[in-house]
């Protein structure tokens, strides 16, 4: 459906329809009902780039089956859960900022974007089972991750995912579980929250409208919009403007032209999922299960066999698999939009990474190359009974890797979100990777706290933002306030439909 509805000179406007932007608008409107805001998005339907469900592994991530968020840290075999436990907290705020739509009558019907799914991790050979069991002793000894469970059983483990026992050799293997995890269809709850901002005063959105430039002036930004149906093009202009366009905002940045984007580099990297529709097989595995990285990949190439519950229909989803391309979005995306990127301000650091990269370039190609035997010898790494016939090749999103300098270095960032403000935060971007979508609600909210701190001085704004995320100005990965957490948690899982 196409949406159409325009606010001339808003407070804010906001460039893409995905879970960052939803989130960010409807934080806004309930922090201040007389904010104008106006959503412009590229595509006819919203939320149907990196936040569409087939578009990503719908994981709440919350670290709590993701082995690439827990590094070993040192030679004695200890394991660093620091990330692990950040992503937890930060995945808390969405999950109670969420439940408060829910509790306000924004958004209805929890079970069509959130429903529980436990998160396993599993792995096989000694090493890797020493890893396991270390990492366990350290997430179980934080409050928030008391009740995972360990097991080197295979009894056990099949218990929790029979497909992953059926048939596996004689090799040790482990696994963690914890009942608590979520399966999310990050563009459902957005495509939620974005309807319910077009019902109030003062609030537009305009779906198959391309912004194309970006230009600053003494009280905000100037903002170039093509009607992409008529060709017809408008200005618009915003005190505030939000990037959160996915592969999109690299090119917005460049157009801003704002200080801060300088040397900024993207790489995209297209992804495939291996899907089971057959219902014998679908029923018998209820989880989400993480294994060993795979060498050279970036972090989204994790391996995983995923409930999915999209549309409410269970999938099971094997992935991701990487592919080639030089677009930065899925639909509306362009072959030239990776050299459309360089610029001279970037192209030191491309080369620079292109040089130094040369393992990720070969597994890349790899995948590219890969035939359906090959993807289902990476499956029996899971699910050892698995047959060609069950399973089926689908596109996901495209993911565009974040390139700066840091200490002069070039770098890939595959972890966390890139959230890039020019100096007199009038415009945000975000350039993204996992986990941002689970921890989207904390990201908005520093972009909040950051660039429009007004809205939390007053001591109103404070109690609405409490109202929304009632942790929102309390640590709760200390211990003395894990009785507050598990309040907090208890009261979102029950309106979520979780408990």
């Amino acid at each position: 459906m196409k949406h159409s509805t325009h606010v001339e000179n808003p407070d804010v406007i906001i460039i893409g329809s995905g879970i960052m932007s939803a989130n960010l608008a409807a934080l806004l409107k309930r922090l201040d009902p007389k904010l104008g805001i106006q959503v412009y998005e590229v595509t006819e339907e919203l939320a149907q780039e990196s936040s569409h469900g087939w578009n990503n592994a719908g994981t709440g991530h919350a670290g709590i089956c993701e082995l690439s968020y827990t590094p070993t840290q040192a030679a004695d075999g200890t394991v660093d859960v620091s990330n692990a436990i950040k992503i937890f907290e930060q995945f808390e705020k969405s999950r109670q900022f969420w439940a408060y739509a829910i509790a306000e009558g924004m958004v209805e019907n929890p079970k069509a974007f959130i429903n529980p799914v436990p998160h396993l991790s599993f792995v096989h050979g000694a090493k890797w089972v020493d890893y396991l069991r270390a990492r366990h002793s350290a997430m179980t000894a934080h409050h928030f991750f008391r009740e995972m469970e360990f097991s080197t059983d295979r009894g056990a483990i099949g218990s929790w995912a029979p497909l992953l026992t059926e048939n596996r050799p004689e090799v040790p293997i482990a696994a963690t579980k914890m009942d608590t995890g979520t399966d999310v269809n990050f563009g459902e709850i957005s495509r939620k929250l974005l309807g319910w901002l077009g019902r109030q005063p003062g609030c537009g959105i305009a779906s198959n409208h391309r912004v194309t430039d970006l230009d600053k002036t003494a009280t905000g930004w100037d903002v170039t919009i093509r009607d992409l149906a008529t060709g017809q093009t408008r200005r618009n202009h915003a005190k505030f403007v939000f990037v959160g366009a996915g592969g999109g905002s690299l090119h917005l940045l460049q157009k801003a032209g704002i200080p801060e984007s300088k040397g900024l580099g993207g790489f995209p990297i297209g992804g495939q999922w291996l899907v089971c529709d057959n219902p014998s097989i679908v029923a018998r595995h209820q989880a989400k299960v993480y294994g060993q990285p795979l060498d050279a990949a970036p972090t989204m190439a994790v391996p995983h066999l995923d409930t999915r519950i999209l549309d409410g229909k269970k999938t099971l989803l094997f992935g991701p698999f990487a592919s080639w391309t030089t677009k930065f979005l899925h639909q509306k995306g362009s072959f030239l939009d990776l050299p459309g990127s360089v610029k001279p301000h970037n192209l030191a650091t491309l080369l620079k990474i292109g040089a130094s990269n040369l393992d990720l370039v070969k597994y890349l190609v790899q995948q590219g190359t890969q035939s359906m035997d090959d993807r289902l010898e990476v499956l029996h790494v899971f699910y050892p009974s698995a047959q060609k016939a069950d399973w089926k090749l689908i596109d996901a999103g495209i993911r565009v890797q974040a390139i700066k300098k840091t200490d002069g270095q070039a770098g890939i960032v595959h972890y966390g979100t890139e959230v890039i403000t020019n100096e007199d935060r009038t415009i945000s971007a975000l350039l993204g990777a996992s986990p941002g979508a689970s921890v989207s609600v904390h990201i908005v909210l520093e972009v909040i706290q950051k660039c429009l701190p007004h809205l939390l001085s007053s001591e109103e704004g404070r109690a609405r933002m409490k109202a929304m995320i009632p942790t929102y100005d309390i640590d709760i990965k200390k211990s003395e306030n894990a009785d507050y957490f598990r309040t907090q948690a208890r009261r979102a899982s029950e309106l979520l439909q979780l408990a």
